[in-house]
């Protein structure tokens, strides 16, 4: 896990140092998941509410493409009945967007998660999971933003497929996540 916790933090360094030498805003966001965890040959656990909530940096590339990596904590799992999974990640996208007039974002890249936590609660009795479960889950992001104009407010919806088995027995299970929230680019800075 530290390997993969080193990776996330230097890709993270390279990208601020990247922001120090192009025109960078820097933000926070949050927002609801929709999450479930599709399961290969099983039942399938359903959609179940939790939230997230983080930093950015948006980086221009070019007049219409920017570069854009968080670093979130986020809400995931799922439920069937009575019984609910509840995981918690450190996820990384790194997502390329297409700014289209208006203030329309159109997004998507590849994401890592580091799981943090991971509970099985059936009723009142909640089991730590997360020994079951691997350490990293590789998702890909597909979404859509609006940034109001003339404002550092925008809105984010996007679909987080996950491609990686998180389970590490022999069943294969994925995340599925839908999100939608708000975020606030709070500081621009450009390099003179």
């Amino acid at each position: 896990m530290k390997p993969i916790l080193l990776t996330c933090m230097l890709i993270t360094m390279a990208l601020f140092t990247q922001a120090q030498t192009s025109s960078a805003y820097f933000g926070v966001k949050a927002g609801l998941n929709i999450a479930s965890l599709n399961v290969e040959n099983g039942v399938d656990f359903n959609a179940m509410a939790s939230a997230h909530v983080g930093g950015l940096v948006h980086v221009h590339v070019a007049s219409h493409f920017a570069f854009q990596t968080e670093l979130f904590l986020s809400g995931q799992g799922g439920k069937d009945g009575g019984e609910k999974i509840k995981l918690l990640y450190m996820n990384v996208p790194l997502l390329l967007q297409f700014m289209a007039a208006e203030g329309f974002r159109f997004q998507t890249g590849p994401q890592l998660g580091v799981l943090l936590s991971a509970k099985d609660k059936e009723g009142n009795v909640e089991v730590d999971i997360k020994d079951n479960l691997k350490a990293v889950d590789f998702s890909w992001v597909f979404g859509l933003g609006y940034q109001f104009p003339g404002s550092e407010l925008g809105i984010d919806a996007r679909y987080n497929l996950g491609i990686s088995n998180i389970n590490d027995g022999s069943t294969t299970i994925q995340n599925r996540v839908f999100a939608v929230g708000l975020f606030y680019q709070f500081m621009h800075y450009r390099k003179h």
